[in-house]
Protein backbone atom coordinates (compact mmCIF):
# COMPACT_ATOMS: atom_id res chain seq x y z
CA UNK A 1 0.00 0.00 0.00
CA UNK A 2 2.56 2.51 -0.95
CA UNK A 3 1.44 5.99 -1.88
CA UNK A 4 3.54 8.97 -3.88
CA UNK A 5 6.82 10.15 -2.72
CA UNK A 6 6.30 12.64 0.36
CA UNK A 7 10.20 14.55 -0.60
CA UNK A 8 8.80 15.09 -3.88
CA UNK A 9 9.82 19.08 -4.32
CA UNK A 10 12.84 18.99 -1.92
CA UNK A 11 16.45 18.88 -2.75
CA UNK A 12 18.08 15.96 -2.30
CA UNK A 13 20.36 14.78 0.66
CA UNK A 14 23.88 16.10 0.29
CA UNK A 15 27.16 16.19 2.08
CA UNK A 16 26.75 17.83 5.24
CA UNK A 17 28.81 21.03 5.35
CA UNK A 18 28.95 23.80 8.59
CA UNK A 19 26.19 26.53 8.57
CA UNK A 20 27.29 29.78 7.85
CA UNK A 21 27.65 32.84 10.81
CA UNK A 22 24.89 34.86 9.55
CA UNK A 23 23.60 32.19 7.32
CA UNK A 24 19.41 32.85 7.27
CA UNK A 25 17.30 30.05 7.51
CA UNK A 26 13.86 29.98 8.08
CA UNK A 27 11.87 26.36 9.26
CA UNK A 28 8.51 25.97 7.93
CA UNK A 29 6.48 24.06 10.38
CA UNK A 30 8.70 24.86 13.07
CA UNK A 31 6.24 23.95 16.01
CA UNK A 32 7.33 20.15 15.23
CA UNK A 33 9.69 17.49 17.44
CA UNK A 34 12.44 17.69 14.45
CA UNK A 35 11.70 21.12 12.85
CA UNK A 36 11.95 22.71 16.64
CA UNK A 37 15.21 21.05 17.23
CA UNK A 38 16.56 21.91 13.48
CA UNK A 39 15.88 25.77 13.84
CA UNK A 40 17.32 25.68 17.68
CA UNK A 41 20.59 23.64 15.96
CA UNK A 42 20.59 26.45 13.62
CA UNK A 43 20.67 29.26 15.91
CA UNK A 44 23.49 27.94 18.15
CA UNK A 45 25.18 27.62 14.95
CA UNK A 46 25.18 30.58 14.03
CA UNK A 47 22.75 31.65 11.92
CA UNK A 48 19.99 33.71 11.48
CA UNK A 49 16.75 31.72 12.00
CA UNK A 50 12.91 32.04 12.24
CA UNK A 51 10.03 29.80 11.55
CA UNK A 52 6.24 29.49 11.10
CA UNK A 53 3.82 27.28 12.08
CA UNK A 54 0.01 27.33 11.84
CA UNK A 55 -0.69 25.04 14.60
CA UNK A 56 0.33 27.53 17.17
CA UNK A 57 2.08 26.84 20.72
CA UNK A 58 2.97 23.68 20.64
CA UNK A 59 4.84 21.31 23.32
CA UNK A 60 7.85 22.03 21.34
CA UNK A 61 7.76 26.29 21.27
CA UNK A 62 8.89 26.84 24.57
CA UNK A 63 12.06 26.04 23.57
CA UNK A 64 11.96 28.15 20.75
CA UNK A 65 10.86 31.13 22.82
CA UNK A 66 13.23 30.83 25.27
CA UNK A 67 16.06 31.11 22.41
CA UNK A 68 14.62 34.28 21.04
CA UNK A 69 13.93 32.27 17.44
CA UNK A 70 10.69 34.33 16.09
CA UNK A 71 7.22 32.06 15.32
CA UNK A 72 4.90 32.86 12.58
CA UNK A 73 1.70 31.53 13.69
CA UNK A 74 0.20 31.27 9.90
CA UNK A 75 2.79 30.30 6.51
CA UNK A 76 2.77 32.75 4.32
CA UNK A 77 4.75 33.35 1.06
CA UNK A 78 6.06 36.89 2.50
CA UNK A 79 8.45 34.60 5.04
CA UNK A 80 10.21 34.01 1.41
CA UNK A 81 9.79 36.53 -0.36
CA UNK A 82 11.24 39.13 1.88
CA UNK A 83 14.41 41.56 1.50
CA UNK A 84 17.05 40.14 2.19
CA UNK A 85 15.60 36.59 1.34
CA UNK A 86 16.30 33.55 3.40
CA UNK A 87 19.26 31.31 2.22
CA UNK A 88 17.35 28.09 2.37
CA UNK A 89 14.33 26.84 3.77
CA UNK A 90 14.34 23.62 5.80
CA UNK A 91 10.86 21.87 5.77
CA UNK A 92 9.16 18.88 6.99
CA UNK A 93 8.45 15.90 4.83
CA UNK A 94 4.90 15.70 5.97
CA UNK A 95 4.32 19.13 4.37
CA UNK A 96 5.11 18.42 1.15
CA UNK A 97 3.35 14.70 1.90
CA UNK A 98 0.02 16.86 1.73
CA UNK A 99 1.12 20.13 0.47
CA UNK A 100 3.71 19.73 -2.37
CA UNK A 101 2.70 23.29 -3.72
CA UNK A 102 2.69 25.35 -1.24
CA UNK A 103 2.81 28.71 -1.31
CA UNK A 104 6.02 29.06 0.68
CA UNK A 105 7.48 26.47 -1.33
CA UNK A 106 6.19 27.46 -4.58
CA UNK A 107 7.84 30.99 -3.67
CA UNK A 108 11.32 29.43 -2.77
CA UNK A 109 11.01 27.52 -6.09
CA UNK A 110 10.64 31.17 -7.98
CA UNK A 111 13.43 32.37 -6.28
CA UNK A 112 15.93 29.64 -6.28
CA UNK A 113 16.22 29.35 -2.94
CA UNK A 114 17.25 26.15 -1.83
CA UNK A 115 14.45 23.51 0.20
CA UNK A 116 15.91 21.12 2.41
CA UNK A 117 14.53 18.66 5.17
CA UNK A 118 15.07 19.83 8.83
CA UNK A 119 17.25 17.06 8.83
CA UNK A 120 20.02 18.35 6.60
CA UNK A 121 20.26 21.22 8.55
CA UNK A 122 20.89 18.83 11.94
CA UNK A 123 23.56 17.18 10.14
CA UNK A 124 24.92 20.35 9.09
CA UNK A 125 24.77 21.70 12.18
CA UNK A 126 27.10 18.25 13.44
CA UNK A 127 29.70 18.49 11.18
CA UNK A 128 32.82 17.55 12.45
CA UNK A 129 31.59 16.00 15.08
CA UNK A 130 31.34 12.33 16.23
CA UNK A 131 27.92 11.85 14.93
CA UNK A 132 26.06 9.07 16.30
CA UNK A 133 22.52 7.90 15.11
CA UNK A 134 19.86 6.24 16.55
CA UNK A 135 17.31 4.33 14.18
CA UNK A 136 14.63 1.47 14.34
CA UNK A 137 11.45 1.18 13.91
CA UNK A 138 10.46 1.11 17.90
CA UNK A 139 12.82 2.73 20.23
CA UNK A 140 14.45 5.34 19.15
CA UNK A 141 13.66 8.21 21.38
CA UNK A 142 14.21 6.26 24.66
CA UNK A 143 17.77 4.62 23.16
CA UNK A 144 18.78 8.18 21.91
CA UNK A 145 17.51 10.17 25.27
CA UNK A 146 19.31 7.34 27.39
CA UNK A 147 22.61 7.90 25.38
CA UNK A 148 22.29 11.57 25.40
CA UNK A 149 22.67 11.17 29.25
CA UNK A 150 25.34 9.00 29.24
CA UNK A 151 27.29 10.51 27.44
CA UNK A 152 26.36 13.93 29.25
CA UNK A 153 26.99 11.91 33.02
CA UNK A 154 30.15 10.97 31.98
CA UNK A 155 30.97 14.46 31.06
CA UNK A 156 31.32 14.75 27.36
CA UNK A 157 28.54 17.30 26.90
CA UNK A 158 26.93 15.84 23.95
CA UNK A 159 24.89 17.83 21.29
CA UNK A 160 21.86 15.93 20.42
CA UNK A 161 18.32 15.83 18.28
CA UNK A 162 16.10 13.34 20.30
CA UNK A 163 12.38 13.04 19.11
CA UNK A 164 11.02 13.26 22.24
CA UNK A 165 11.29 16.64 25.05
CA UNK A 166 14.68 15.67 26.97
CA UNK A 167 14.05 17.07 30.48
CA UNK A 168 15.58 20.53 31.52
CA UNK A 169 18.52 18.50 33.60
CA UNK A 170 19.79 17.91 30.17
CA UNK A 171 19.27 20.57 28.06
CA UNK A 172 19.96 23.34 30.66
CA UNK A 173 16.78 25.36 30.10
CA UNK A 174 13.24 24.33 28.77
CA UNK A 175 12.25 21.02 28.10
CA UNK A 176 13.55 20.34 24.26
CA UNK A 177 14.19 17.94 21.56
CA UNK A 178 17.54 19.50 21.49
CA UNK A 179 20.52 19.80 23.17
CA UNK A 180 23.46 22.17 22.62
CA UNK A 181 26.46 20.34 23.88
CA UNK A 182 30.31 21.41 23.09
CA UNK A 183 31.80 17.72 23.03
CA UNK A 184 33.10 15.75 20.77
CA UNK A 185 29.30 13.52 20.61
CA UNK A 186 26.86 14.69 18.81
CA UNK A 187 23.19 11.91 18.86
CA UNK A 188 20.62 12.15 16.31
CA UNK A 189 17.54 10.43 16.63
CA UNK A 190 17.93 8.67 12.61
CA UNK A 191 13.59 7.93 11.14
CA UNK A 192 13.50 5.68 8.33
CA UNK A 193 10.53 7.07 7.00
CA UNK A 194 10.69 8.20 3.63
CA UNK A 195 14.75 8.35 3.53
CA UNK A 196 14.30 10.97 7.03
CA UNK A 197 17.65 9.83 7.67
CA UNK A 198 19.66 9.67 4.45
CA UNK A 199 21.02 13.31 5.73
CA UNK A 200 22.81 11.28 8.52
CA UNK A 201 26.42 9.93 7.66
CA UNK A 202 27.03 8.41 11.20
CA UNK A 203 30.34 6.66 12.75
CA UNK A 204 28.31 4.76 14.88
CA UNK A 205 24.86 3.96 14.76
CA UNK A 206 22.50 1.65 16.57
CA UNK A 207 19.65 -0.42 15.33
CA UNK A 208 17.09 -0.91 18.04
CA UNK A 209 14.81 -3.23 15.60
CA UNK A 210 13.55 -3.49 11.87
CA UNK A 211 9.64 -4.11 11.55
CA UNK A 212 6.93 -3.28 8.91
CA UNK A 213 5.77 0.26 9.63
CA UNK A 214 5.55 3.24 7.05
CA UNK A 215 2.86 1.39 4.54
CA UNK A 216 2.79 4.71 2.75
CA UNK A 217 6.40 4.42 1.78
CA UNK A 218 7.10 0.65 2.47
CA UNK A 219 5.81 -1.82 0.60
CA UNK A 220 6.61 -5.03 2.66
CA UNK A 221 9.48 -5.84 5.62
CA UNK A 222 11.75 -6.40 3.03
CA UNK A 223 11.76 -3.06 1.65
CA UNK A 224 12.27 -1.96 5.70
CA UNK A 225 15.55 -3.82 5.62
CA UNK A 226 16.64 -2.67 2.44
CA UNK A 227 16.13 1.07 3.67
CA UNK A 228 18.52 0.60 6.92
CA UNK A 229 20.57 -1.74 4.43
CA UNK A 230 21.60 1.38 2.07
CA UNK A 231 21.83 3.62 4.99
CA UNK A 232 24.59 1.49 7.07
CA UNK A 233 26.02 0.79 3.88
CA UNK A 234 26.51 4.55 2.86
CA UNK A 235 28.10 5.12 6.68
CA UNK A 236 31.64 3.85 5.07
CA UNK A 237 31.68 6.08 2.30
CA UNK A 238 31.60 8.92 4.70
CA UNK A 239 34.36 8.31 7.02
CA UNK A 240 38.03 7.52 6.66
CA UNK A 241 37.81 4.65 9.77
CA UNK A 242 35.25 2.33 9.76
CA UNK A 243 32.32 2.66 11.40
CA UNK A 244 30.66 1.15 14.09
CA UNK A 245 26.93 -0.47 14.06
CA UNK A 246 25.59 -1.41 17.10
CA UNK A 247 22.86 -4.25 16.33
CA UNK A 248 19.60 -5.60 18.48
CA UNK A 249 20.25 -8.95 16.76
CA UNK A 250 17.75 -10.62 18.76
CA UNK A 251 15.35 -8.71 16.94
CA UNK A 252 14.80 -10.61 13.83
CA UNK A 253 14.36 -8.09 11.24
CA UNK A 254 17.65 -6.26 12.75
CA UNK A 255 19.15 -10.32 12.24
CA UNK A 256 18.37 -10.32 8.81
CA UNK A 257 19.76 -7.28 8.01
CA UNK A 258 23.01 -7.68 9.94
CA UNK A 259 23.45 -11.19 8.41
CA UNK A 260 24.06 -9.61 5.24
CA UNK A 261 26.21 -7.36 5.79
CA UNK A 262 29.52 -10.08 6.39
CA UNK A 263 31.46 -7.46 3.06
CA UNK A 264 30.82 -4.61 5.02
CA UNK A 265 34.10 -2.38 5.85
CA UNK A 266 32.58 -1.72 9.45
CA UNK A 267 32.53 -3.41 13.34
CA UNK A 268 29.33 -5.08 14.79
CA UNK A 269 28.68 -4.94 18.31
CA UNK A 270 25.87 -7.44 18.51
CA UNK A 271 23.32 -6.71 21.55
CA UNK A 272 20.98 -9.24 22.53
CA UNK A 273 18.43 -9.91 25.79
CA UNK A 274 18.35 -13.42 26.34
CA UNK A 275 16.35 -16.00 28.53
CA UNK A 276 19.69 -18.13 29.44
CA UNK A 277 21.39 -18.93 32.55
CA UNK A 278 24.74 -17.26 33.16
CA UNK A 279 26.41 -20.72 32.10
CA UNK A 280 25.13 -20.79 28.65
CA UNK A 281 26.36 -17.01 27.71
CA UNK A 282 29.64 -17.76 27.06
CA UNK A 283 28.44 -20.04 23.94
CA UNK A 284 25.82 -17.39 22.80
CA UNK A 285 28.31 -14.76 22.41
CA UNK A 286 31.30 -16.95 20.74
CA UNK A 287 28.13 -18.03 18.10
CA UNK A 288 26.61 -14.17 17.81
CA UNK A 289 30.72 -13.39 17.14
CA UNK A 290 30.62 -15.12 14.40
CA UNK A 291 27.14 -15.46 12.78
CA UNK A 292 27.61 -11.20 12.60
CA UNK A 293 31.24 -11.43 11.56
CA UNK A 294 31.64 -8.16 8.98
CA UNK A 295 34.62 -7.84 6.79
CA UNK A 296 36.15 -6.06 9.82
CA UNK A 297 36.19 -9.39 11.57
CA UNK A 298 33.94 -11.19 14.11
CA UNK A 299 31.23 -9.16 16.22
CA UNK A 300 31.53 -8.51 19.32
CA UNK A 301 29.08 -9.20 21.65
CA UNK A 302 27.21 -7.51 24.36
CA UNK A 303 24.40 -9.85 26.14
CA UNK A 304 21.75 -9.08 28.90
CA UNK A 305 19.94 -11.21 31.15
CA UNK A 306 16.91 -10.02 33.50
CA UNK A 307 17.38 -10.99 37.17
CA UNK A 308 14.51 -8.88 38.44
CA UNK A 309 11.14 -6.93 37.84
CA UNK A 310 10.00 -4.08 40.09
CA UNK A 311 6.94 -1.36 39.40
CA UNK A 312 9.42 0.76 38.54
CA UNK A 313 12.90 -0.58 38.02
CA UNK A 314 14.03 -3.80 36.34
CA UNK A 315 17.28 -5.51 37.46
CA UNK A 316 19.56 -6.93 34.20
CA UNK A 317 22.93 -8.54 34.27
CA UNK A 318 25.82 -7.29 31.34
CA UNK A 319 27.79 -9.34 29.70
CA UNK A 320 30.53 -8.89 27.28
CA UNK A 321 30.84 -4.10 28.26
CA UNK A 322 33.59 -5.03 30.97
CA UNK A 323 35.77 -8.78 29.97
CA UNK A 324 38.15 -8.42 32.64
CA UNK A 325 35.53 -7.77 35.31
CA UNK A 326 33.09 -10.04 34.11
CA UNK A 327 28.87 -9.52 34.19
CA UNK A 328 28.02 -6.63 35.57
CA UNK A 329 24.89 -6.04 37.35
CA UNK A 330 22.97 -2.52 36.95
CA UNK A 331 19.38 -1.92 37.79
CA UNK A 332 17.74 0.41 35.43
CA UNK A 333 15.03 2.95 36.23
CA UNK A 334 12.43 1.62 33.91
CA UNK A 335 9.31 -1.33 32.97
CA UNK A 336 9.58 -3.67 30.67
CA UNK A 337 11.98 -5.94 28.36
CA UNK A 338 11.83 -3.51 25.37
CA UNK A 339 13.37 -0.91 27.48
CA UNK A 340 16.29 -3.59 29.06
CA UNK A 341 17.25 -4.11 24.99
CA UNK A 342 17.15 -0.41 24.95
CA UNK A 343 19.99 -0.01 27.30
CA UNK A 344 22.11 -2.46 25.92
CA UNK A 345 22.16 -0.22 22.58
CA UNK A 346 22.84 2.23 24.76
CA UNK A 347 25.41 0.76 26.59
CA UNK A 348 27.05 -0.38 23.06
CA UNK A 349 27.19 3.59 21.84
CA UNK A 350 28.44 4.61 25.03
CA UNK A 351 31.52 1.93 24.49
CA UNK A 352 32.14 2.93 20.63
CA UNK A 353 32.18 6.74 22.25
CA UNK A 354 35.04 5.84 24.45
CA UNK A 355 33.13 6.04 27.92
CA UNK A 356 33.83 3.64 30.47
CA UNK A 357 32.07 0.47 31.81
CA UNK A 358 31.83 1.90 35.51
CA UNK A 359 30.88 5.60 33.95
CA UNK A 360 27.92 3.47 31.30
CA UNK A 361 26.45 1.46 34.19
CA UNK A 362 26.12 4.86 36.78
CA UNK A 363 24.80 6.53 33.17
CA UNK A 364 22.40 3.29 32.84
CA UNK A 365 20.94 3.48 36.35
CA UNK A 366 20.36 7.28 36.50
CA UNK A 367 18.28 8.12 33.62
CA UNK A 368 15.16 9.83 34.17
CA UNK A 369 13.49 9.11 30.55
CA UNK A 370 12.08 11.81 27.67
CA UNK A 371 8.84 12.78 27.54
CA UNK A 372 5.72 11.00 26.03
CA UNK A 373 7.66 7.45 26.73
CA UNK A 374 6.37 5.48 29.31
CA UNK A 375 5.54 9.04 31.19
CA UNK A 376 3.94 8.63 34.05
CA UNK A 377 1.68 11.58 33.92
CA UNK A 378 0.07 11.30 37.45
CA UNK A 379 -3.24 10.17 39.72
CA UNK A 380 -6.02 11.85 40.78
CA UNK A 381 -9.20 9.82 42.02
CA UNK A 382 -6.96 6.66 42.45
CA UNK A 383 -6.55 6.33 38.72
CA UNK A 384 -3.40 6.14 37.10
CA UNK A 385 -2.72 7.46 34.13
CA UNK A 386 0.53 6.99 31.62
CA UNK A 387 0.87 8.56 28.57
CA UNK A 388 3.41 7.15 25.64
CA UNK A 389 3.97 7.68 21.96
CA UNK A 390 3.54 3.95 20.67
CA UNK A 391 1.68 3.90 17.47
CA UNK A 392 2.44 0.42 16.06
CA UNK A 393 1.13 -3.01 17.68
CA UNK A 394 4.74 -4.39 18.53
CA UNK A 395 5.22 -1.10 20.62
CA UNK A 396 1.69 -1.48 21.87
CA UNK A 397 2.19 -4.79 23.18
CA UNK A 398 5.31 -4.08 24.73
CA UNK A 399 4.11 -0.71 26.66
CA UNK A 400 0.81 -2.60 27.75
CA UNK A 401 3.13 -5.18 29.59
CA UNK A 402 5.39 -2.49 30.71
CA UNK A 403 2.39 -0.96 32.26
CA UNK A 404 1.39 -4.30 34.04
CA UNK A 405 4.86 -3.83 35.53
CA UNK A 406 4.54 -0.66 36.63
CA UNK A 407 1.34 -0.89 37.74
CA UNK A 408 0.62 -4.49 39.52
CA UNK A 409 -2.90 -5.77 39.95
CA UNK A 410 -4.51 -2.89 38.22
CA UNK A 411 -6.65 -3.10 35.49
CA UNK A 412 -5.32 -1.51 32.30
CA UNK A 413 -7.26 1.04 30.00
CA UNK A 414 -5.72 0.75 26.33
CA UNK A 415 -6.58 4.10 24.87
CA UNK A 416 -5.16 4.72 21.68
CA UNK A 417 -5.06 7.52 19.31
CA UNK A 418 -4.41 5.93 15.89
CA UNK A 419 -1.51 7.50 13.58
CA UNK A 420 -2.51 7.92 9.78
CA UNK A 421 -4.90 6.08 8.07
CA UNK A 422 -2.29 3.96 6.26
CA UNK A 423 -1.05 2.47 8.86
CA UNK A 424 -3.68 1.66 10.71
CA UNK A 425 -5.53 0.38 7.54
CA UNK A 426 -2.76 -2.19 6.62
CA UNK A 427 -2.13 -3.26 10.29
CA UNK A 428 -5.92 -3.25 11.49
CA UNK A 429 -5.86 -6.70 12.57
CA UNK A 430 -2.52 -6.54 14.42
CA UNK A 431 -3.68 -3.81 16.13
CA UNK A 432 -7.02 -5.19 17.05
CA UNK A 433 -5.10 -8.20 18.40
CA UNK A 434 -3.40 -6.32 21.27
CA UNK A 435 -5.28 -4.03 21.52
CA UNK A 436 -7.72 -6.74 23.09
CA UNK A 437 -4.96 -7.55 25.63
CA UNK A 438 -6.05 -5.02 27.80
CA UNK A 439 -8.90 -4.74 30.22
CA UNK A 440 -10.99 -1.95 28.34
CA UNK A 441 -10.55 -0.17 25.31
CA UNK A 442 -11.00 3.69 23.74
CA UNK A 443 -10.02 4.44 20.38
CA UNK A 444 -9.84 8.25 19.53
CA UNK A 445 -10.61 9.67 16.06
CA UNK A 446 -7.36 8.97 13.63
CA UNK A 447 -4.57 11.59 13.22
CA UNK A 448 -4.10 11.85 9.99
CA UNK A 449 -0.91 13.58 10.05
CA UNK A 450 0.87 13.38 6.62
CA UNK A 451 -1.71 10.88 5.44
CA UNK A 452 -4.20 12.78 2.71
CA UNK A 453 -6.51 9.83 2.46
CA UNK A 454 -9.08 9.61 5.23
CA UNK A 455 -11.37 7.09 3.52
CA UNK A 456 -9.38 3.54 4.07
CA UNK A 457 -9.70 3.21 8.00
CA UNK A 458 -11.83 4.40 11.03
CA UNK A 459 -11.32 4.50 14.40
CA UNK A 460 -14.92 2.99 14.43
CA UNK A 461 -13.50 0.09 12.34
CA UNK A 462 -11.09 -0.40 14.49
CA UNK A 463 -12.91 -0.53 17.90
CA UNK A 464 -14.89 -3.07 15.74
CA UNK A 465 -12.13 -5.50 15.14
CA UNK A 466 -11.07 -4.99 18.72
CA UNK A 467 -14.55 -6.19 19.64
CA UNK A 468 -14.51 -9.28 17.81
CA UNK A 469 -11.41 -10.57 19.18
CA UNK A 470 -12.39 -9.54 22.53
CA UNK A 471 -16.20 -8.99 23.39
CA UNK A 472 -15.83 -9.05 27.41
CA UNK A 473 -14.02 -5.74 28.00
CA UNK A 474 -15.79 -2.57 27.21
CA UNK A 475 -14.65 -1.48 23.86
CA UNK A 476 -15.58 2.63 22.54
CA UNK A 477 -14.72 5.06 20.18
CA UNK A 478 -15.98 8.25 21.82
CA UNK A 479 -14.90 10.52 18.99
CA UNK A 480 -12.01 13.24 19.48
CA UNK A 481 -9.41 13.78 21.85
CA UNK A 482 -11.36 16.09 24.41
CA UNK A 483 -14.43 13.88 23.55
CA UNK A 484 -12.44 10.55 24.20
CA UNK A 485 -11.13 12.18 27.78
CA UNK A 486 -14.69 13.51 28.92
CA UNK A 487 -16.10 9.65 28.08
CA UNK A 488 -13.08 7.92 30.10
CA UNK A 489 -13.82 10.34 32.87
CA UNK A 490 -17.26 9.05 33.31
CA UNK A 491 -16.12 5.19 32.84
CA UNK A 492 -13.00 4.93 34.94
CA UNK A 493 -12.82 3.74 38.44
CA UNK A 494 -10.30 3.99 41.18
CA UNK A 495 -8.04 1.13 41.07
CA UNK A 496 -7.87 1.89 37.24
CA UNK A 497 -4.68 2.36 34.91
CA UNK A 498 -5.20 4.24 31.98
CA UNK A 499 -2.06 4.11 29.01
CA UNK A 500 -2.29 6.89 26.46
CA UNK A 501 -0.95 5.92 23.44
CA UNK A 502 -0.48 7.65 19.94
CA UNK A 503 0.80 10.78 17.84
CA UNK A 504 -0.76 13.44 16.98
CA UNK A 505 -2.16 15.21 20.17
CA UNK A 506 -2.95 11.85 22.31
CA UNK A 507 -0.89 13.50 24.86
CA UNK A 508 -3.79 15.62 25.57
CA UNK A 509 -6.29 13.24 26.33
CA UNK A 510 -3.74 12.04 29.54
CA UNK A 511 -4.17 15.94 30.56
CA UNK A 512 -7.78 16.26 30.00
CA UNK A 513 -8.75 12.84 31.65
CA UNK A 514 -6.19 13.94 35.08
CA UNK A 515 -8.31 17.20 35.04
CA UNK A 516 -11.91 16.06 34.83
CA UNK A 517 -11.10 13.40 37.59
CA UNK A 518 -9.47 16.10 40.06
CA UNK A 519 -12.75 17.81 39.71
CA UNK A 520 -14.75 14.72 40.22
Amino acid sequence: MTSAHPERGLDPPRAARSIRRGERIHVVGAAGAGASAAALHARWSGAETDGCDPGGPSPYTAALVEAGIPLAAAHDPAHVRRTPPPDRLAVTKALTAIDPDHPELRAARAAAIPIEPWQQVIADAATGRLLIGVAGTHGKSTSAGWLVHVLAAAGLDPAAFVGALLPATLTGGAAATARHGTGEPFVVEADEYAGNFDAYHPAVAIITSAEWDHPDVFRDQAAVVAAFDRWIRAMAGFRERPPTLVANVADPGVASLVGGLRDWPGRVFATALLDAGRGRIGSFARGIAEQYATASGPAAAILGRVLGLEPDTTLIELHGLDPIRGPLSVRLPTAGRHNAANALGVAGAAVAAGVAPEQIIEGLASFAGVGRRLERKGEAGGVVVFDDYAHHPTAIRETLAAVRQRAPGRPVWAVYEPLTFHRTAALLDDFAAVLAEADAVAIADIWAGRDPDTTVASAERLAAAVAVRNPTIPIAAPGSVEQTASWLAREVRPGDAVLVMGGGRSYRIGELLLEALADR
